[in-house]
C-alpha cells in the first residue's frame, strides 16, 4: 500500500462545532427518550379502542369528543368540573407569577449589588426549593397551614407556588442583574435621579428580558405542578392536574390523554413565547 493510499484512512480531526457520528447518535437517542413519554400520550389520545393496549389497535377522535363533553357538560358524579379546575388553574398561576416577580426583583437587585454578612447562605437557601423533596415539602407546609387559627383555601396554594417558582424568577431576574452595570445608576443619579427612581426607570427596563423570562416560567410551574398541591388542595379548591389525577384514581379514564395533550400545547406555546420575547440567551432554569 503506497502513501497516498494510507494517507485517505488517515484519521481526521474534528473541527470546533463538529459532533461526529457517535456524538450525534447519542444525542438522538437521549431526545428521544426526553420526548417518548409524550409521543406515548399523543398516540394513545388517538387510541380508537375501549383498551388501553399500546400501541392502539385503531385510531380515532373519540376521546377528544369525549374530553370535550366532559367540559361543557360535566358528569353530575363529579365533585369539581374541569372548568372550575381550570379556572383555579390559570388564577393561582397568575397570582403565582406576579407574587414571584415582586419578590424576585428586588431580592435579585439585593444579591448583585448589595454586600452583607451572610449572602452566601441567602443564595443556597433562595435555590433549596429546587432540591428539597417535594413530598416533605408539601406535608411541611400542610402542618403549617392546618396550625393556623384560620382557615386558607386558595391562598395556600398560592403561597407554596410562589416557593416553588421563586428560584426560576430570582435565577434569571439575577442573570439579567448581571449584564448591567453599576454606572447607568450612577448615571441617572448625576442627572438629577433619586436612587429608587434610577432603579425603576433605568434598571428595571434593562431587566426586561429577565423578568419577562422568569414569569412565564413562574406561570408554568405553577400550572403544572401536582405534589405539593395534592396536600394543600381541598375538595373546593382544585387544579387541572389534581382533576386529571381524580380521573385515574379508581380506574384509567382515556380522556385524560386528550386533557394532557392540551395541557402540553399550553407549554409549548409558553415556552415558544418566552424564546421569542427574550432568547435563549435570557432564560436561566
Amino acid at each position: 500500500m503506497n502513501r497516498s493510499s494510507t494517507s485517505r484512512f488517515r484519521f481526521q480531526p474534528l473541527l470546533p462545532g463538529d459532533t461526529g457520528r457517535f456524538a450525534g447518535f447519542l444525542s438522538g437517542f437521549i431526545l428521544l427518550l426526553a420526548v417518548l413519554p409524550i409521543l406515548t400520550m399523543i398516540v394513545m389520545s388517538f387510541s380508537g379502542a375501549a383498551n388501553l393496549d399500546f400501541p392502539p389497535s385503531s385510531y380515532s377522535l373519540q376521546w377528544y369528543r369525549a374530553a370535550w363533553q366532559t367540559f361543557v357538560s360535566p358528569d353530575a358524579s363529579d365533585v369539581l368540573s374541569l372548568g372550575k379546575a381550570m379556572a383555579t388553574s390559570l388564577w393561582v398561576a397568575c397570582l403565582t407569577m406576579i407574587l414571584a416577580t415582586l419578590v424576585a426583583v428586588p431580592a435579585s437587585y439585593a444579591l448583585t449589588r448589595c454586600e452583607f454578612r451572610g449572602k452566601g447562605v441567602a443564595l443556597q437557601l433562595m435555590s433549596l426549593p429546587l432540591v428539597f423533596p417535594m413530598v416533605v415539602l408539601g406535608l411541611a407546609l400542610l402542618l403549617i397551614f392546618d396550625s393556623l387559627p384560620f382557615q386558607m383555601s386558595t391562598s395556600r396554594l398560592v403561597i407554596a407556588h410562589v416557593i416553588l417558582a421563586l428560584p426560576f424568577v430570582v435565577k434569571n431576574c439575577t442573570a439579567a442583574m448581571m449584564s448591567i452595570g453599576s454606572e447607568v445608576e450612577e448615571a441617572a443619579q448625576m442627572l438629577g435621579a433619586s436612587p429608587l427612581r434610577a432603579i425603576i426607570d433605568v434598571v428595571v427596563p434593562l431587566m426586561k428580558s429577565g423578568i419577562l423570562a422568569g414569569m412565564l416560567l413562574a406561570f408554568i410551574v405553577s400550572f403544572n405542578e401536582f405534589t405539593v398541591t395534592y396536600f394543600l388542595y381541598n375538595i373546593d379548591v382544585m387544579t387541572v392536574p389534581i382533576w386529571m389525577y381524580s380521573r385515574t384514581v379508581s380506574s384509567l379514564d382515556p380522556t385524560v390523554f386528550s386533557f394532557a395533550v392540551l395541557i402540553v400545547l399550553i407549554d409549548f406555546v409558553l415556552i415558544w413565547a418566552l424564546e421569542k420575547l427574550v432568547g435563549e440567551g435570557g432564560v436561566s432554569f
